[in-house]
């Protein structure tokens, strides 16, 4: 059997096993394990496994995925997102639908402390759900707005997905952390003009709010601002490597979180069990993608598929868009992370062969897995949020959903022709 052949067993046979629920971290490291095998040898694969689930468990660049969701964990228990929210209705409540604005200014405030989507739609979904329930939202336009804007985490820095494509790729995250920042504005006033369209011919009267307590409520966003440039402001000047900065931020929110009385000893140790949860649950699936990106370097597969690619006498944007319609497609099945894990080590020897910047690619892939965390069959944060609001059914969040679907659309064809937006601040940085 030839590398090749070989190659594409292993990848036709991992896409249907992802539906058997298997956590895809294991997935990929057995069918890595056992391609591996077949093409060179048993004891070589074994070696290989031993080797990889080691260097990611032990890896220092790594390390900052932990501080960086320690620092989500504390900001969520220590009252933070909340007093955000309320920050946040203060000053936009009175606007035609201003609580499902507030709650698309939470998302972002908060993506700026959490780095997660998942963490970010189950945080604000606790957090705004019930008030726009009592206020007598739609439950499609609450649950809509909340999953939506929870694909923020993933763009706004720090990020999770950032992180993994810098190490993938040998690219600054430093870097890539403040080529997002720009996009993520960008997406968060569209979601925001999304939903005052949405509302126009049907607003919604809110309370009017005094000066006095829009003055009040500012602590509720100093924390998250001050949180925020600590942690990008000593990345922007170089003071920070991606690690320290995490755990700059971890201990800043912890201070902050003890300085205000905020958090219970109960809820610390819930923010310890949770950060170790999710951390594992990357890390596995970082040494899974390791293992099956060892088979596929092997297999000659990504390289197979550039030289292809490069022959095929088509226009660099024509490759470019082909790529992006994987992710789209891709994003809809798989899980963001594990599809990225999968895809960038086929398709960044392509880009980077076509002349794209390798840090304007970061941010698309990012913005296009977006777009598969909220669309079905998979929609993973249009699930959590069907956790929180188990009143609500699944087909009334996906609809809810469609309107800021649409501007993260729009955002991303944007980034397309303007690339400027992504790569503006990055350009800056020493």
């Amino acid at each position: 059997m030839s590398p090749t052949v070989a190659g594409l067993i292993g990848i036709a046979a991992l896409f249907p096993l992802i539906f058997s629920r298997m956590p895809v971290g294991f997935l990929m490291a057995i069918i890595g394990f056992l391609g591996f095998a077949c093409l060179v040898s048993f004891d070589a694969s074994q070696n290989l496994v031993v080797k990889d689930i080691f260097s990611v468990f032990g890896s220092y660049n790594l390390t900052v995925i932990p501080m960086f969701v320690f620092m989500g964990q504390l900001a969520f228990h220590a009252g933070i997102s909340t007093r955000l929210f309320n920050a946040a209705y203060k000053f936009i409540g009175h606007l035609p639908g201003g609580l499902a604005i507030a709650a698309i200014g939470a998302c972002a405030g908060f993506a700026a402390i959490c780095g997660s989507t998942n963490a970010t739609a189950a945080t604000m979904a606790a957090v705004t759900l019930p008030e726009m329930k009592r206020y007598n939202y739609k439950p499609g336009l609450a649950t809509g707005v909340v999953a939506a804007g929870g694909s923020l985490g993933i763009l706004i820095p720090p990020s999770v997905i950032f992180i993994v494509y810098g190490i993938m790729t040998e690219q600054s995250i430093g870097k890539l952390f403040i080529a997002g920042l720009l996009p993520g504005l960008m997406l968060s006033l569209l979601f925001i003009l999304a939903i005052v369209l949405w509302v126009h011919i049907k607003p919604d009267l809110a309370p009017r709010v005094t000066f006095k307590e829009k003055l009040s409520s500012l602590s509720g966003l100093v924390e998250t601002l001050l949180l925020f440039f600590l942690v990008m402001g000593g990345l922007f000047v170089g003071f920070f490597t991606p690690t320290e900065a995490g755990a700059v931020g971890a201990l800043g929110t912890l201070m902050l979180a003890i300085i205000r009385r905020n958090l219970t000893w109960q809820g610390f140790m819930k923010a310890l069990f949770e950060t170790t949860r999710i951390s594992c649950m990357i890390l596995v699936i970082v040494a899974g993608a390791t293992v099956f990106g060892h088979f596929l370097a092997i297999s000659r597969i990504p390289f197979d598929i550039a030289n292809w690619i490069s022959g095929l006498q088509l226009p660099s944007y024509a490759i470019m868009f082909f790529i992006i319609l994987v992710y789209l497609l891709g994003g809809c099945f798989i899980d963001s992370l594990a599809l990225i894990m999968l895809t960038v080590p086929i398709f960044y020897p392509v880009v980077f062969q076509l002349g794209y910047d390798p840090l304007w690619f970061g941010v698309i892939i990012v913005l296009v897995t977006q777009i598969g965390v909220i669309t079905p069959p998979v929609g993973i944060n249009v699930y959590v949020v069907s956790g929180v609001a188990r009143d609500v059914p699944l087909h009334v969040i996906f609809k809810g959903v469609i309107p800021l679907l649409i501007a993260l659309i729009i955002g991303t064809l944007l980034l397309i022709p303007f690339p400027q937006i992504a790569l503006f601040l990055p350009s800056l940085m020493k």
